[in-house]
């Protein structure tokens, strides 16, 4: 069951970066990053407002759980703020397999702090998934992007690391509370959070350019709560792997990079089918040896 979870979520994921691109072209990356925090705080307002209806004023353990999930919105907004600037410069076929790196550093993590422990069949998996980071960084730079040159490369990796850091604290999380508690606080804390940010930088002068309303805009809160309901579900049934629900979720990458090649008409597509045929392989092989 879990596995369909996860692989739920990497469908609404995929769709979620490819709102995002298109809410991002021309546009100010911090007003679109603070409208998404709030209409997905909109979005689960009726779990907010049911707390409250029944006398609970945050969530559970009182101040305790307020600091827990504040530092969780802290996490993420970082995470988004870095991506979204990264997603706004990068093509898809180079910043999605980026940010498909997620679950190397979330295994590292599982297995340190949690002590998760892969199969052969799944360890075959996870080096599959280096090769195809080896040749997105190979490919990356034949179009301008590496590491050295572009700052925005550097703002995809700590977004991505940023991430695996919120992973590992989800399954942390999901022990204490009730998924749909966390995410709908912590999507209050971010709006909160963002709303504070963007007025600071606006009365200081520093905007960040014109803003231009787009629907994509609402896309991405509406596939972005989707595909987290489905991810804080799946981490909450019991005997299910951080790991290897990080690694289906990078699954996501599909849907963004053939929006990249088919519509946007992104360059160097047969390795960058390669790339995606090594990394697809590597997540079959992790499905196949967690059944």
């Amino acid at each position: 069951m879990w596995i369909l979870l996860a692989i739920g979520s990497a469908i609404g994921l995929g769709f979620y970066d490819v709102m995002k691109k298109l809410s991002l072209r021309d546009n100010n990356v911090l007003a679109v990053l603070f409208l998404n925090t709030v209409f997905g705080t909109l979005l689960l307002s009726p779990v907010l407002v049911g707390d409250l209806a029944a006398g609970h004023y945050g969530p559970g353990e009182g101040a305790v759980g307020h600091l827990l999930i504040s530092i969780k919105a802290v996490i993420v907004l970082s995470s988004w703020t870095l991506g979204y600037f990264a997603i706004k410069h990068l093509p898809l076929t180079i910043q999605g397999p980026i940010n498909a790196s997620r679950p190397v550093m979330v295994l590292v993590g599982a297995l340190l702090i949690f002590g998760e422990r892969l199969n052969c069949i799944q360890w075959v998996g996870i080096l599959l998934g280096f090769a195809s980071l080896f040749m997105i960084s190979r490919i990356g730079a034949k179009e301008g992007f590496s590491a050295r040159g572009s700052r925005w490369i550097w703002l995809s990796v700590g977004a991505t690391f940023l991430g695996a850091v919120s992973a590992l604290y989800d399954k942390y999380l999901l022990t204490r509370f009730e998924p749909l508690e966390v995410q709908a606080w912590y999507s209050l804390y971010q709006m909160v959070l963002m709303g504070a940010v963007v007025a600071a930088l606006f009365r200081a002068g520093h905007g960040g350019g014109r803003f231009r309303w787009r629907w994509a805009i609402v896309g991405i809160s509406v596939f972005l709560t989707a595909a987290d309901l489905a991810y804080f579900y799946a981490l909450s049934v019991p005997g299910a792997m951080i790991s290897i629900v990080s690694m289906i979720r990078r699954g996501s990458v599909v849907v963004p990079f053939f929006y990249g090649v088919f519509v946007l008409g992104e360059r160097n597509v047969k390795a960058k089918v390669a790339d995606l045929c090594l990394l697809l392989a590597s997540l079959a092989l992790l499905v196949l040896g967690s059944s």
